[in-house]
Parts: C-alpha cells; sequence; structure tokens
C-alpha cells in the first residue's frame, strides 16, 4: 500500500511538474507581451481646453499614433489652458509634445512674452498646423477704407485676455493708435450682433476663414473686409514680428466680398521638448503627413485642411526637432533660419 501511494505520489508530482513548465512557457509569452506593452514609451500631448482646436489637433494625434506600427509608443492628450501654457509644459518636460501658436513659441525662446523674461529655449517645432488670420471688418461705404481710418472709431477686438484682443492691441500699438481707437473688448459672436446694432464701427477676428461671426454680420450688412496686410508693413510689423505671415482671403469668402484681401495670421504650431528622440518624432511626424494621416486629421477638424508636406514648415521662424529636420529634408520642404528680435 506504502509503495501504491509512493508511485501515485510520484506521478501526480511529475504530472504537476509538467503542467507548471508549460504554463510558465504560455505564461512567458504573455508575460513579454504584457511587458512590452508596458515598457512602450509614452508620451503626453498638451492640447487646449476640452472642445477647443487645439484639443482635436491632439487627441487626433494622439489618436494616429496609438494605430501605427511605426511610432511603437503610445501618445496621450492632455487638455490645458491653452498655447502659453503648453509652451510652459513643454519647455519643462511635463508634456512632450503641445500645440502653441508660433508667435508665443518666437516671444518665449526670446524672453519676451507679457511679463515673463523666461527664455524657452527646450521648445522645438515640428510642423505648422494651421493658421489664424487678421480679419477687420467695417460696413461697405462707411468710408473706412484702411486701419488708420479707424482712429476715433469704436472696434471691437475681442474677449479681452483673447489671443484675438493681445494681437490686436500689438497691430495697432505698431500702427500707433492703438489710444485712439474706442475700444471695445467683445467675443466674435456679440461683436458681430453690436456691429448689426450699429454699435461699432469695426470689429476684429482673429481665427480662420470663414468665421461664422463674419458670416452672420455679412447676411445682415454690406461688410468690407479691410487690408491689414499693407498698413502693418509699413509699420515694421513683420520686422519686429517675424512669425506673422502674409495670407490672402479669397474673394467670395463672405457675402459682397468681391476681391480678394490681404491679411497676415499667426500660426498654430505642432512642438515637442528637445529631449523627445529624434526617431520617436520623425516617425510620428511620417504617421501624420501620411495620406491617410492628413485625411484623419481632416476628419477630426476642417481647419486641418491646411496640412500639407508642401507648406508644413511655414510661419515657422524658431528652430526645429532634430526629428522633424530629418523629416522635411527628406521630403525636400526648405525650413527657415531663426529669425531673431530686431536689434538682438
Amino acid at each position: 500500500m506504502r509503495k501504491r501511494t509512493s508511485s501515485l505520489g510520484l506521478g501526480l508530482a511529475l504530472f504537476a511538474l509538467l503542467a507548471f513548465t508549460a504554463c510558465g512557457e504560455s505564461g512567458g509569452e504573455a508575460g513579454a507581451e504584457g511587458e512590452a506593452e508596458t515598457t512602450r514609451a509614452r508620451y503626453t500631448f498638451a492640447g487646449g481646453p476640452s472642445g477647443g482646436t487645439f484639443q482635436y489637433y491632439a487627441s487626433g494625434i494622439s489618436t494616429l499614433a496609438g494605430r501605427s506600427d511605426l511610432v511603437q509608443a503610445r501618445v496621450l492628450a492632455r487638455a490645458t489652458g491653452g498655447s502659453v501654457e503648453n509652451l510652459r509644459l513643454v519647455n519643462s518636460g511635463q508634456a512632450d509634445f503641445g500645440v502653441v501658436y508660433a508667435g508665443n513659441v518666437w516671444q518665449g525662446r526670446h524672453g519676451l512674452l507679457e511679463g515673463d523674461t523666461i527664455e524657452y529655449q527646450d521648445v522645438m517645432a515640428v510642423a505648422y498646423l494651421y493658421g489664424a488670420p487678421a480679419q477687420l471688418v467695417v460696413r461697405d461705404g462707411s468710408g473706412i477704407e484702411s486701419p488708420m481710418d479707424l482712429v476715433g472709431k469704436r472696434v471691437a477686438v475681442g474677449n479681452a485676455g483673447s489671443g484675438a484682443a493681445y494681437n490686436a492691441e500689438l497691430y495697432f500699438r505698431q500702427l500707433g493708435i492703438w489710444d485712439e481707437l474706442e475700444t471695445e473688448f467683445l467675443g466674435y459672436r456679440n461683436a458681430a450682433q453690436a456691429f448689426q446694432n450699429n454699435q461699432l464701427d469695426a470689429f476684429w477676428v482673429f481665427a480662420g476663414f470663414p468665421s461664422a461671426a463674419v458670416l452672420e454680420a455679412a447676411l445682415q450688412e454690406d461688410i468690407k473686409l479691410l487690408d491689414t496686410y499693407a498698413a502693418g508693413e509699413e509699420a515694421g510689423l513683420f520686422e519686429d514680428f517675424p512669425y506673422f505671415s502674409q495670407i490672402v482671403i479669397p474673394a467670395g469668402t463672405y457675402e459682397g466680398q468681391d476681391e480678394d484681401v490681404q491679411t497676415f495670421q499667426d500660426a498654430a504650431l505642432w512642438v515637442a521638448n528637445a529631449d523627445v528622440p529624434a526617431q520617436t518624432v520623425n516617425n510620428l511626424v511620417t504617421e501624420v503627413f501620411s495620406d491617410e494621416g492628413l485625411s484623419y486629421m481632416v476628419s477630426t477638424h476642417q481647419s486641418a485642411e491646411e496640412m500639407s508636406i508642401p507648406g508644413g514648415t511655414q510661419g515657422i521662424v524658431t528652430p526645429f526637432h532634430e526629428g522633424a529636420v530629418q523629416f522635411w529634408q527628406e521630403n525636400d520642404v526648405e525650413m527657415q533660419p531663426e529669425r531673431m528680435p530686431a536689434g538682438a
């Protein structure tokens, strides 16, 4: 009886050993997969307020990274306060990527942000995403033919603290007439309504076109868009602030607009922290600027129709990330040299 028990015990022990070995091999494969997923590089992409354009781009690029066999990294979109916050997050490494206006990248790099002399040197450009052009609306037949004619006039410039209001003040100060305007800090929709109620002589929009506010005003009033570029050029705006670029609002964009209008824009840029590996940046930008990637970005937000390989470096006057440099050079796209502040 003792011999049978010993034999049975030996058999059970051998069976257990074989089962453990088999499970160990199978579990090792599963463990390897889990470990690979766990150790896959993770990055954070700083977007903007929930529902805002910046956040659409952060989410879109993050989704493409997750679908890609090339990228081999996980990218998590993060809601933030917007451009200046993103500049600081990316510079500090609290975010690896972000969307930041070209103006803020340039100002931050040279310690020229309002009330902030820190030089944000670790924020590197990756690509142009879309532009935010100035649109200055007046009534057709009002006698206002240029921005200089707005002296003494009632002008809405955007919400207080907004990028629109900041750029309006910068523009009109450069022209030397900011203190001679009767400024109203109104958002676009409220400005359009005030304009229709004859409470304003003009309103300023700094956003993609066609703008819903300008469309609304054009349905109720005979409007005219002013050429903002000529006055800015004469005042030296583009020498002092080289991140602004020229753009044309095509005829027919708005009801009654029969001619092209020259204006200028700031650009929303994709940026990366300097320490993100070059190959990671190169793989990610390759994925995003593929035909499939660009098509997906347009499905995410219509403004992504501006994204293209030939136009991927426009409006960028600050240094590029090494991984982006490789991509643009491989695609024969020129990159502007860094533009220093006047007098630097």
